[in-house]
């Protein structure tokens, strides 16, 4: 696909073309892929077994709808992506997609999402998604991302809803179940997000994004990533505490928990030099693996319910 397009106020090239994989890029498959796991979480937490056509096309709309706020946000921070190295090979600053493709693509992944989940599942779960979608886009890229350092704080909510979505999707109202994931999800998001700024603190900058070590510096950093580490492993355990997993849940997130803060407590110690860019590197991938963990768990045991329900 080709396309002659005036994009000069972006100062990227005038002529794209776009494949499919640029498209496929726009999504995020990354994020994707923990939204549908999160969500699918938040839909087999349901009390009882949610009729599976219902359910695959709910997640599917969530999928979809995680996809629109990957390619709007590409859309909105294509300067930024051109600047800093982690994302300057991204369909746009790579003149393979223009911004306009790039929004029209959203929009209709944004409306086909809202409207396919308010069909399919009920009214409560696409305002839901859609107030996900804005709150991303509006909220956090256009607003916070470059206006405070607090921005993947409050931002955070936006990727911490999809359990929220699936839930609603599944039963047509939100409990405390699908909260205690969000709480969850929100928790871990700013020690993820800022030991990977202790280590792109120059991209950062170059891009003028406030992140929290290019604004508050990367001691007092260190310290808000150890304070919501222990804040995140306390809240790693409520699932267990509040009944709705089993023990061997509760004895992973005790375990992983534990490990996160030391993690974090040596992020906070080691501050000078390579060793410290690898340290905080180590927490970043960590959180991942710690995030997966917890709601595989989840997964395995729910599905468990869901077939014992079943028979």
């Amino acid at each position: 696909m080709s396309l002659i397009d005036d994009n000069s106020a972006s100062g990227f090239a005038a002529i794209s073309t776009a494949e499919p994989r640029d498209y496929l890029a726009l999504v995020k498959p990354r994020v994707m892929q923990l939204v549908v796991v999160t969500a699918l979480a938040g839909i087999l937490l349901a009390p009882h077994p949610v009729n599976f056509v219902i359910g695959f096309a709910s997640l599917l709309c969530i999928a979809v709808g995680a996809g629109a706020s990957g390619a709007l946000n590409m859309w909105y921070d294509a300067d930024i992506d051109a600047v800093m190295r982690r994302t300057s090979k991204r369909p746009i600053p790579m003149g393979r997609i223009t911004r306009p493709e790039t929004l029209a693509f959203g929009l209709i992944l944004a409306g086909f999402a809202v409207g396919t989940l308010c069909l399919v599942a009920n009214l409560l779960a696409g305002a839901l998604l859609a107030f996900t979608i804005f709150f991303y886009i509006v909220i956090y890229t256009i607003w916070l991302k470059r206006s405070t350092p607090q921005n993947i704080v409050i931002g955070g909510a936006a990727g911490a809803l999809p359990p929220v979505v699936g839930y609603a999707a599944a039963t047509g109202h939100i409990a405390i179940a699908p909260l205690v994931l969000f709480a969850l999800i929100f928790m871990w998001t700013p020690p993820h997000f800022w030991a990977l700024a202790l280590a792109r603190t120059t991209d950062y900058g170059k891009a003028g994004v406030p992140m929290m070590p290019n604004i508050k510096g990367a001691d007092h950093t260190r310290l808000e990533i150890l304070v919501y580490s222990v804040i995140l492993a306390g809240v790693g355990v409520l699932p267990y505490a509040l009944g709705f997993v089993s023990i061997v849940y509760g004895i992973i997130a005790l375990g992983l928990g534990i490990e996160f803060v030391r993690r974090a407590i040596r992020v906070f110690r080691v501050r000078d030099g390579e060793v410290a860019t690898k340290t905080a590197m180590g927490l970043f991938w960590f959180s991942i693996v710690y995030l997966y963990v917890l709601f595989a768990e989840i997964l395995i045991e729910r599905v468990i319910f869901v077939i014992g329900a079943m028979r």
